[in-house]
């Protein structure tokens, strides 16, 4: 059983004093830091730490405190691992640890004096990346500076990479509310105007920093959103090789945005080039500091906690999967971001106009009866806060799909055609509400069976 989160009181020692103001700041883990002495540094405040941890790997961390108050530490990672930090003086026991399950692994601990302190980073369970960010009082008057909004200055850009950038070139340093991310679910073809213009401008505010993610395509988005939000920037990056996702300046342009916008196209391909890779970390960290993520088409696909991913074989259509709960084009992959009021999600898209409900019924029983499915027909969209409420914009419908007490799986089993009775339908109108996490709205309810054995496969005829 894990340990609970410890702070532990007591005033602190006077310590040695290191000054790395004329230091670049640290963004990334360089190996070998398994030890106190030879810890990575400079650590700045508010300046997060691409990290990673492998089988016996222990990650240490130094920074210099120059103002008393409270440190507090934020560790982000991959949902099914559980990794933990512990605050160090100089000498001594643990003065702090984050040691439960949460993600993140949260914890504060008040400094009264001034000095050198550490970090170090371990793991329980799991391996892989981590997001590292501590914030702890030091004197910005000197060093730092030049209003990089501690992402540190913008990288070269690598001659192969497409990059369009409209706009400022400078980070526009933008206040935003840490672990108080939100998305933006599209359904495709039309997009809506009012989703970006009122939603996501107003949470991050006027004068944010844009990025547009796509494997390929144009910069038809810079105009269209840099005009719509008021920002400061628009970026449009395509990211069509792992090579590219790994590099630095696509790893700082995410990064230091406020809005991540994943274009339509082709999931498969976004998870084929962009999972595990640094675009995968730097837009989980514009979500977890506080911004909004989200996509339209393929890139609302991404949003999900089950990503629906073809890779290779051809789209999965209603009237097909209902004759073969497991045919072969209804295929799963993980979550490619961890967005906790997305946690057993499926989500589908062009809804409504591609005939998509037996599809999407039928991904929901390849799950257990925990998960709930979001569905969007074209130019229609789902704006959802870090509390789980969401408010439905645009010129069709948002449906949600969800078991209840009189739902049955009468044949759910591969090689047979699907049986599936009264699945808890709800449509959503422009203006609607939606919590996913109370599951409380104000939509229009139906229940919805599907049977393959009958040509009519719905009930009612017409479910939409």
């Amino acid at each position: 059983m894990k340990r609970k989160l410890s702070i532990l009181n007591g005033s602190l020692a006077a310590c040695m004093f290191f000054s790395f103001a004329s230091h670049a700041c640290l963004t990334s883990e360089v190996e070998s830091n398994n030890t106190e002495s030879n810890a990575n540094s400079p650590l700045c405040s508010n300046t997060t730490v691409a990290g990673s941890l492998s089988r016996n790997d222990t990650d240490w961390f130094r920074f210099e405190v120059t103002q008393t108050g409270p440190i507090e530490i934020n560790l982000a990672h991959n949902s099914s691992d559980d990794f933990d930090w512990a605050l160090y003086q100089t000498t001594g026991a643990a003065v702090a640890e984050g040691a439960t399950s949460n993600v993140p692994e949260t914890g504060s601990f008040s400094a009264q004096s001034t000095g050198t302190y550490y970090v170090k980073v371990t793991r329980y369970s799991g391996t892989g990346w981590y997001d590292l960010s501590v914030n702890f009082g030091e004197d910005n008057s000197t060093g730092g500076g030049g209003g990089d909004c501690g992402y540190n200055s913008r990288p070269a850009k690598p001659g192969s990479l497409q990059a369009y950038l409209l706009g400022s070139n400078n980070d526009a340093c933008s206040t935003l509310t840490p672990q108080q991310g939100a998305v933006l679910l599209m359904g495709g073809g039309s997009d809506v105007d009012q989703a970006f213009s009122n939603r996501v401008a107003n949470h991050v505010g006027n004068g944010a920093d844009v990025v547009v993610l796509r494997t390929s395509g144009t910069d038809a988005y810079n105009d269209y959103l840099l005009n719509l939000m008021d920002a400061d920037s628009v970026e449009t990056l395509i990211i069509d090789t792992r090579n590219k996702a790994n590099d630095d300046y696509v790893d700082w342009a995410i990064r230091s945005a406020e809005f991540v916008w994943i274009a339509g196209g082709d999931q498969s391909d976004y998870l084929n080039q962009w999972q595990g890779t640094k675009v995968q970390t730097a837009v989980q960290h514009v979500f977890d500091k506080g911004g909004v993520v989200g996509g339209t088409s393929a890139g609302m696909a991404l949003m999900a906690n089950s990503v629906y991913d073809p890779d290779g074989v051809a789209g999965a259509v209603s009237d097909e999967v209902v004759t073969d709960f497991c045919h072969e084009t209804l295929n799963f992959s993980g979550r490619f971001i961890n967005i906790p009021v997305l946690d057993n999600s499926l989500t589908d898209t062009h809804f409504q106009e591609r005939d998509r409900m037996g599809r999407a019924i039928v991904s929901l029983g390849h799950h257990s009866n925990q998960y709930f499915s979001i569905a969007a027909s074209e130019a229609t969209s789902l704006f959802i806060d870090a509390t789980g409420a969401g408010v439905v914009d645009g010129s069709n419908e948002v449906y949600i799909f969800k078991e209840t007490a009189n739902t049955q799986r009468v044949t759910l089993q591969c090689g047979s055609p699907v049986n599936y009775q009264n699945v808890n339908r709800i449509k959503l109108l422009s203006g609607d509400y939606y919590n996913v996490v109370s599951h409380a709205h104000n939509g229009v309810q139906l229940d919805v069976s599907i049977n393959g054995n009958n040509n009519s496969f719905y009930s009612p005829n017409n479910p939409y």
